[in-house]
């Protein structure tokens, strides 16, 4: 059986009767037999129940760490995983958009050679109607042009 160590004996004496009475309500297992039958003081029970409570927490704090790591992992796991994703999703939306750019491209293209292909349109100039009548000059107006030439 586990015998007291030195450091924890000096603790379990500095502890006041409350703290005392606290460890030895948290004894299990031969701990609690053995103080009973007198084989153990007082003060050797709490000093070998606190190096068992101190080994806990240790190993308690080890498997929090262990669990503390794997959870960092996944985390950065799935970090990784929606960043290839949005890659992913990146690279899809550039080739998409790259075939609408090329399609459109055709498009012009087609439009280009439609428009191209047809007879370009001479626009008329404007013509204005001519009289067939033909004008005939008037003999007094004629003469009042050449009084005003005479004058």
């Amino acid at each position: 059986m586990k015998t007291a160590n030195v450091s924890y004996l000096e603790k379990a004496q500095k502890l006041d009767i409350e703290e005392q009475e606290r460890l030895l309500s948290r004894m299990a297992g031969k701990l609690p037999k053995r103080l009973q039958k007198e084989k153990l003081t007082k003060h050797e029970a709490i000093a070998i129940q606190l190096e068992l409570e101190d080994e806990q927490l240790q190993e308690w704090r080890s498997i929090m760490a262990e669990l503390k790591a794997k959870s960092q992992k996944a985390q950065i796991k799935a970090a990784e995983k929606a960043a290839a994703q949005q890659e992913k999703l990146a690279k899809k939306l550039a080739a998409e958009q790259a075939k609408a750019a090329k399609k459109a491209a055709a498009e012009q293209l087609k439009l280009a050679k439609k428009t191209a292909a047809k007879k370009p349109v001479v626009k008329k100039a404007a013509v204005t109607k001519v009289s067939a009548k033909a004008m005939v000059a008037k003999p007094a107006v004629v003469n009042d042009v050449a009084k005003k030439t005479t004058n």
